[in-house]
């Protein structure tokens, strides 16, 4: 079934996409919680006006994510957690314990937007997460997990 998305969907597509979903996941789901509409003849011709006067907007968006982007790389993250024997965290360090990080060196990013390699790393060392920062501009972040000092 043919959708157009009303928010961004994790795995499906972003605002105002149109996609191809199963049928039942598009009457079940999306279209029940208001999340997507059923891509009429009529709805693609709105939404192509729509997208006509949100380019303007989006240029000037992706400049500000694109920004933020270069001041992110700029910072360097080391994040410290408990280790067991050899390199073997206790836990593990997810997109959460990143967004925290971000935050408390001066940066909001959601956990949602930050993939870590795996989900969830179990090992000290160097990684490497993509950061969505909006749908044309995502980046590479290179961090680093190391022992906690005792």
């Amino acid at each position: 079934m043919e959708i157009i998305l009303k928010e961004d969907i994790q795995n499906v597509g972003f605002k105002d996409d149109l996609v191809e979903v199963k049928n039942g996941y598009a009457r079940n789901y999306l279209i029940p919680q208001g999340k997507a509409i059923i891509a009429t003849n009529s709805a693609k011709k709105v939404l192509n006006e729509n997208l006509k006067q949100k380019a303007f907007k989006e240029k000037k968006i992706i400049k500000e994510a694109e920004s933020l982007g270069k001041k992110l790389l700029k910072i360097e993250m080391k994040i410290s957690s408990k280790v067991s024997s050899g390199d073997k965290l206790f836990g593990s360090v997810t997109s959460k314990d990143l967004s925290s990080a971000f935050e408390s060196s001066g940066e909001s990013i959601d956990k949602l937007l930050i993939n870590v390699p795996g989900r969830s790393i179990k090992r000290i060392g160097k990684y490497e997460a993509s950061i969505r920062l909006h749908r044309d501009v995502i980046i590479q972040y290179p961090f680093e997990v190391v022992p906690a000092k005792s």
